[in-house]
């Protein structure tokens, strides 16, 4: 009886160790942070994201979408160029999205209807097959007007 529970919890270590990644077809993508959940005029904001690929064919863009509920005219759908990288299968890699509010060089996120704005961010990856990742969302971000 011993030695079945002590094999038993030895075959879990082991077991729940091997955590191999699955690379799919479809591209994946995961939310990992963000710098900050405020953003004043003057800051800037990085989305820090991971992804996965089992072709390695992903598209040269990221979906990015501003969601404002309440400011439609401050909410927008945008394609941001991704850097050229070597693509290889089974693919793994970090994504840095980086906005500002009146920070050149970097997209603009600043507010349109003269108020506050509670926004969330939405990305999504594409490959070449037309395979698009799940959806992955920031947390609420004020932004200060």
């Amino acid at each position: 009886m011993r030695y079945t529970i002590l094999i038993s919890i030895f075959l879990f270590a082991v077991l729940s160790g091997c955590n191999e990644e699955k690379f799919k077809t479809t591209p994946a993508l995961k939310f990992n942070s963000v710098n900050t959940t405020e953003l004043r005029s003057g800051q800037t904001i990085q989305f820090k994201l991971s992804f996965t690929d089992a072709e390695g064919d992903l598209t040269d863009s990221i979906f990015v979408q501003k969601v404002v509920p309440t400011c439609v005219q401050s909410s927008f759908d945008q394609l941001y160029p991704l850097p050229s990288f070597p693509t290889t299968t089974n693919q793994k890699g970090d994504i840095v999205v980086t906005m500002g509010f009146n920070a050149s060089p970097y997209p603009q996120v600043d507010p349109k209807c003269g108020q506050d704005e509670i926004a969330v961010f939405r990305f999504v990856l594409r490959d070449k097959a037309n395979h698009a990742s799940d959806t992955v969302s920031s947390p609420p971000i004020t932004i200060f007007y």
